[in-house]
This record gives structure tokens, sequence and C-alpha cells, in this order.
């Protein structure tokens, strides 16, 4: 009489077991296609910033092939050919992005920048005034302010180089831009400044250093100035300011330079002492 409970509770028994197990695989699924997700990003983020660019146009090249309607990897393989150097190539994955239902302001701004890597400054300024003002972001103001001075427009560019600074933590390479911009006006004291903020917020920014060099070379202050610098670099340094000094007749400075440029780099200086054997006659 009591086997119909028993076997109730067998078969009850059952169903619970088979749910849990279902719940069980499902959450493995689940979990499984989560890890998969991640390592796709960790890969995605690892051919954006560290990988090889070719290993990286050709990875997204075939993201692109597997799913060619997703623009997030449009993008992807936009900017990767960008940072390869395939500048032509980039301009043109852009363009087909803002061309594409979907598209932001941001695509905009990365064609406009891909067309000033190509050195198409009204191309670019076309792009960027399509632009709606409300779109702020720091990419955006640093372009501007390129195209501004490309167009000697100088009150504009220093506008937008502030407006820039102002939306960054990372300000360095675009202060030693407006450095230079001052610099080819010939406001080499605004330059220096520039120049010694933009090495403050990254030390390790030699083509802010160097110019720097060139700056105070300008109005013939040939020491180096007091900011953080390798041994290698230190002897780069007096290399720029000793060729500088050559450029402006101050022949005896730049040998002395030159000399200690020499002297100074832990390595041969093969440069250095092409320059030194040239003003030797």
């Amino acid at each position: 009489m009591r086997h119909p409970s028993f076997l109730a509770l067998l078969l009850g028994g059952t169903v619970a077991l088979s749910a849990c197990g279902q719940m069980g695989q499902t959450d493995v699924t689940r979990a499984v296609s989560g890890a998969a997700r991640a390592e796709a990003d960790s890969i995605r983020e690892i051919m954006l910033t560290v990988a090889d660019p070719r290993e990286a146009v050709s990875y997204f090249k075939r993201q692109v092939q597997d799913d060619p309607d997703d623009l997030d990897k449009q993008r992807d393989l936009a900017g990767a050919l960008i940072k390869a150097g395939r500048t032509t190539e980039g301009k043109q994955a852009w363009q087909s992005i803002v061309d594409s239902d979907g598209s932001t302001n941001e695509d905009l701004v990365f064609l406009a920048d891909a067309m000033i890597r190509g050195s198409e400054w009204p191309a670019a300024k076309i792009v960027l005034d399509t632009i709606p003002p409300t779109h702020e972001t720091f990419a955006r103001y640093r372009l501007e302010a390129m195209v501004a001075d490309s167009n000697q427009q100088w009150t504009r560019s220093d506008s937008f180089y502030e407006t820039a600074i102002g939306l960054t933590t990372t300000p360095a390479g675009v202060l030693n831009n407006w450095g230079y911009s001052k610099l080819t006006r010939g406001d080499t004291e605004a330059a220096e400044r520039l120049f010694i903020e933009a090495i403050t917020y990254d030390e390790g920014l030699f083509t802010a250093k160097n110019n720097l060099i060139l700056a105070r070379a300008a109005r013939r202050v040939y020491s180096l100035p007091i900011v953080p610098m390798t041994q290698e670099e230190r002897a780069q340094l007096l290399h720029t300011a000793g060729l500088a000094a050559a450029k402006q007749g101050d022949v005896d400075i730049s040998r002395n330079l030159l000399q200690d440029a020499i002297d100074t780099h832990p390595r041969h200086f093969e440069a250095a002492v092409r320059a030194l054997q040239a003003l030797n006659g």
C-alpha cells in the first residue's frame, strides 16, 4: 500500500533533479558565453593598444568580414588602419562609417583627424563645420585648433587649444602642439612656457624637450633647461642646440655643443660626429 507514495516521491525527486540539471546547464552556458565575450574584449583591447599595427589590421579585417554590418568592428578597423599609417585606407573606412546609418558626431571627428593626417586641411574643416557646437570633446577642439593654425587664425587656435586643455587630464600633447604654434609665430617665450608645461605632464615627451631647445635657441639661449632627461636625451638635445647655433652663425658655440653631445652620449653619436666634421671643414 505504500508503494504508490514511494513511487511518487521517487518521481518527484527525478523531476527536481532534472530541473536542477537544466538550471545548472543554463548557468554553465551563460558562464561560458560571458567568458568568451570577456576574452574577445581582452583581445580587442590588446589589438587596439599594444599589438603590432599590421597584426591589428589583419585581426579587425577578419572581424569585419565575419560581421560586415557591425559599425563598432568597422570603427576598430578604421582606427587600426590609421595607427598602422595606412591613412588613405583609414580615411576611406571612416568615410564609409560616416555615410552609414547609426554614425555619430565622434565618427565625424575621426574622419576629420584622418583627413588632417593626409594633409587634407580644407576637407577636414568642412567636416568639422558639420559637427554641432554641442559636441564638446577634447578630440574635436584639438583638431579645431590645428585647422585654425593651418589657416593662421591665431586667435581662434589659441581659444581652441585652451578649451581642449580644459577637457583632458593628459594635455601634454596638445600643450606641445600649442607651443609649436607659438614658436612658428615667433613668440618664443610663450612657446617655451608651453613646452615646459607639457613636460611637467609627461616627462617622457621628448618632442616637447626638443622643441623647448629650439625655442630657447631662437633667442640665442643655448644652455640646456632644467627638465628631466636621460643621458642619451641630454646628448640629443645638445646636438639640437648645436645645429641651431650653427644655423644662426654661432659657429664656435655650435662646435662646443656638438663636442659636448659626442662626449655625453653613452654610445657613438654618429649624427653629432658628422655635424662637427662638417663645421670643421
